[in-house]
């Protein structure tokens, strides 16, 4: 950063473009670079004419800019929207490029285009009558099985487009039909999708290794290896060609249709058909573009935020406006709908930009290029597009989701899965259905009152001129989490007040709830505010997780209980601290072991009895010792108990009253 600007925030106003131009038309063109190929698989995929993505882009990055605050997002298509689009352009008839473009397509098109522009002024009114508070009442597991299965719908359809054969179907079935679609691949092909996916995996390996790669995306280095393949395997013109006794056909069906001559984008701009709104089909579309796109946007806009230097704060109301007005005018032109784009929009943070302008700059490096040169835009094969979609398929449905949700806790994994297999077997919304339903049904089965689900149950009370607090009462869970929000702001952020939150009476504070709060710490924090959550250590978390649901109840621990002889007393206890333990109880006491029974020895006065509180873990390890360091050299008892206690905080490193309600022998 400029040190003239070090103390700086950067806005998106007249003099912040004069002030950072520099650093926005830089990462603004390294965007555009991410996004170009981008940009033009995700229309392919989703049944539109490759153009229709680079429409959405250049029409967001332009309006969006001058209507949401929202500095450092990108707004245009995304891989998250795919699956809705090509599910409504295939309830209409269409099937995309599967079988080239034929008048069935077109009409599709037309009829989705219809469906994007009611959606949009849906997502307009919504924005305009606040209700980009949406996307804070959605599970945070369930939404995150949602984008799982995105991922694994993308890699499975692409996959046969990346190895040059046609496949269609349900994921399901095409999943099936994986082992066929190897056998059937056309070699060149395979071999410009194979590369491309190598490409698309192997470059982060290697901008780790050597830093100054990181600049070049791995997209546009996918560009510039396939393009020259393509060139080399002559796909501009038709003619087969024979390999191990098969023949096989290439040709411009495995190029990207764009324009043949500069300026030639004009002509590819297409209207809605709004008689297809008059079909009840057309609605379920209308309303999964409506519900999906927004949640999915508000969610990437709050996640950059946390990722903005500045910790500028996007108004999320403005922001789906925004968002609601670059889908209309992108429908009513041919375009795909569009979000904000949290890869891109990350790019954006890690190319330095500063204000919004960036986004206009990449639109405007967008319009150029396919407005002079759509010719060599053409020259992209479509197995190279497929293969970055498998990989951002794969980035979506990572191994390392299911591992990071398993840790903050087994429901929210249940959650998590049964969203992502409802998902392929069914669609988006019943699948996110089915992840909600499953966690009210966790909710209840954890003691949540009914009553409680919907409305949150909160007192208010005045603490100081400056401090209120907010007791909560049965529960604070995603479902009543929009209300009990409101509150929040209102007294916090609204009145400028500092405030503190007591969930010490709740009976369930979810695993949503819990990462929201820790999102309100932070922008009270970015307002010179203080807020507090007090009440936790009285519930049990439901995992060793800082953002695990916490329930009222007891926690389960291990106690465990030594007897020694008195002479190694202090070494055991000293060590039983160092591995973990928050504190111990020693009596001496008197006794004999069967040895000494068995040789007629006197009762040994010299013992001492040691018991320990402790969780799983630091018990796992005590013992350890004991079988190690101990018991070889000296005659020692030990035993273990399971022991429910008040208060699961006091036993672990931190010093405090240990409490034991219930104990049950092993």
């Amino acid at each position: 950063m400029n040190n003239s600007h070090a103390q700086e925030v950067p806005r998106g106003n007249r003099q912040g473009f004069m002030t950072y131009w520099k650093s926005d038309v830089l990462s603004g063109f390294l965007v555009f670079l991410i996004a170009l190929p981008l940009c033009l698989g995700i229309s392919v995929v989703s049944g539109f004419p490759p153009i229709a993505g680079i429409f959405t882009a250049i029409i967001g990055a332009i309006t969006t800019t001058f209507i949401s605050n929202s500095e450092l997002t990108i707004k245009g298509p995304a891989a998250g929207l795919i699956v809705i689009a090509i599910g409504c352009i295939e309830d209409f008839g269409g099937n995309g490029m599967t079988n080239g473009w034929t008048d069935a397509d077109l009409t599709a098109y037309r009829a989705a285009l219809a469906v994007g522009a009611a959606s949009a002024v849906i997502q307009i009114l919504f924005g305009l009558f606040r209700g980009g508070i949406l996307g804070e009442f959605f599970p945070i597991s369930a939404v995150h099985g949602m984008l799982a299965a995105i991922g694994v719908i993308i890699i499975i359809k692409q996959f046969p487009v990346a190895l040059g054969v046609s496949g269609s179907g349900e994921p399901l079935e095409m999943l099936r039909e994986f082992p066929n679609y190897v056998l059937e691949a056309n070699p060149a092909i395979a071999a410009i999708g194979v590369t491309s996916l190598l490409i698309m995996f192997l470059w982060p390996i290697a901008g780790k290794k050597m830093g100054f790669l990181k600049k070049i995306p791995s997209p546009m280095i996918v560009l510039l290896v396939t393009v020259p393949m393509g060139m080399a395997f002559d796909l501009l013109h038709e003619h087969s060609y024979t390999l191990q006794g098969h023949q096989y056909q290439l040709g411009e069906q495995y190029l990207v249709k764009m324009p043949d001559r500069v300026f030639g984008m004009f002509n590819d701009i297409t209207t809605p058909e709004f008689s297809a709104l008059s079909q009840l089909k057309a609605w379920k579309w209308v309303i999964m573009f409506f519900i999906i796109g927004s949640l999915e946007s508000v969610l990437s806009a709050k996640a950059i935020d946390v990722l903005d230097p500045w910790k500028r704060k996007t108004d999320m109301n403005r922001d789906v406006t925004a968002v609601g007005i670059g889908n209309l005018l992108a429908a009513l032109v041919g375009g795909l709908p569009m979000i904000s784009e949290i890869v891109r929009s990350k790019a954006n943070i890690d190319n330095g930009a500063r204000t919004r302008f960036a986004d206009l700059w990449h639109g405007v490096f967008l319009l150029a290029c396919v407005a002079l040169i759509p010719m060599v835009l053409h020259r992209i094969p479509l197995a190279a597009l497929a293969a970055m979609l498998v990989y951002t398929g794969y980035r979506l449905a990572h191994p390392t989701e299911f591992v990071q949700v398993y840790r903050i806790g087994k429901e929210q994994l249940a959650i998590f899965t049964t969203t992502l297999l409802v998902v392929l077997a069914t669609d988006l919304l019943v699948g996110v259905a089915a992840g909600i339903v499953l966690k009210l049904i966790i909710h209840l089965a954890n003691g949540v009152p009914i009553r409680s689900l919907f409305k949150p149950y909160i007192e208010v009370q005045e603490i100081d001129d400056q401090t209120s607090l907010i007791l909560a009462r049965e529960s604070a869970v995603f479902s009543n989490w929009i209300p009990f929000k409101r509150q929040i702001e209102e007294i916090g952020l609204v009145q400028r007040r500092n405030l503190i939150v007591d969930v010490s009476e709740t009976k369930l504070v979810d695993h949503s709830v819990m990462e929201k709060l820790h999102e309100i710490e932070r922008d009270f924090t970015n307002e010179g505010l203080k807020f507090e959550v007090h009440g936790l250590d009285s519930l049990q978390p439901l995992a060793d997780n800082a953002h695990a649901a916490r329930k009222r109840g007891l926690a389960v621990m291990r106690r465990l209980t030594v007897v020694a002889e008195s002479d190694i007393e202090e070494w055991l206890e000293s060590q039983f601290v160092s591995l973990g333990a928050t504190g111990f109880t020693s009596l001496t006491c008197r006794g004999i072991g069967r040895r000494g029974i068995a040789d007629g020895a006197a009762i040994s006065e010299s013992r001492v009895r040691i018991e320990v509180i402790m969780t799983s873990e630091t018990c796992e390890s005590i013992l350890d010792f004991l079988r190690k360091d101990v018991l070889p050299k000296h005659p020692v008892t030990a035993c273990v108990e399971t022991v429910d206690v008040i208060r699961r905080d006091q036993f672990d490193p931190v010093n405090g009253s240990h409490i034991v309600e219930h104990s049950t022998s092993l």
